[in-house]
């Protein structure tokens, strides 16, 4: 049976093209729209054009890697993205997730473990609930449910892992949560991410959130314990 998914649209970044025509023909049999480039200037034209919920993108593409493309989409955008790759060292995954990657699936693969990674980023990325949550501290309101936040009434982009730690933060405010726990809980209990991605990841969150990034007023360090986001009454 054929999972029912939501229609969104994905852009897969490989120039194999045999591939590509192989996953889209997948993931469009199971509702998704799907869209192709074989190279970095084929997908930054793509990005111009249409608006992607989700991309599968190949690290070994031509004249760049996908590593350059998804540090460039960064700049711009927090859609969801899901290394696809033969290049499968502990360095190169770890680089992976520090650019701003959300998954990261070693080739060869299976059509069906590709389409539940799929299938699990796109529900923790649009997913919605009746019930709203919100959190407001200071100028900045984060939506949990549908994943937005605006600073000073202003759109903030995140990528999904930054904002996954952030509404872990904030279901948990003004409460010192554990270095462990948040790599456990936002990256996976059985994830290999150091514990310097979390750092990294803390940073930029607060270079985009905090007034004064070096003297955070809400996403503080607890010695020796983690971090909490103080948000008071």
């Amino acid at each position: 049976m054929k999972n029912s998914v939501i229609k969104k649209h994905i852009l897969i970044v490989d120039d194999d093209r045999d591939l590509s025509f192989i996953i889209c023909d997948m993931l469009e049999s199971y509702g998704y729209e799907v869209s192709c480039a074989a190279d970095a200037n084929g997908a930054y034209d793509m990005l111009s054009q249409n608006r992607y919920h989700l991309i599968l993108l190949d690290i070994n593409l031509p004249e760049t890697t996908g590593f350059e493309v998804c540090r460039e989409l960064r700049r711009v955008s927090s859609v969801p993205v899901i290394f696809a790759s033969a290049r499968t060292s502990e360095t190169d995954r770890i680089m992976g997730f520090d650019i701003g990657g959300d998954d990261y699936l070693p080739k060869p693969y299976s059509m069906q473990e590709l389409l539940a990674r799929v299938n699990a980023l796109i529900r923790r990325a649009y997913g919605f609930s009746e019930d709203e949550k919100i959190v407001v501290f200071g100028d900045i309101s984060v939506n949990i449910t549908s994943r937005t936040v605006l600073k000073k009434g202003q759109s903030i982009s995140l990528s999904l892992r930054e904002f996954d730690l952030l509404a872990y933060l904030c279901e948990h405010k003004n409460t010192a949560v554990a270095k462990d726990r948040l790599l456990s809980q936002v990256w996976g209990a059985f994830s290999l991410v150091e514990p310097s991605t979390l750092t990294v990841h803390i940073r930029w969150l607060r270079e985009k959130l905090e007034d004064d990034p070096a003297k955070p007023r809400y996403i503080k360090t607890v010695y020796k314990v983690g971090y909490i986001l103080e948000v008071g009454e």
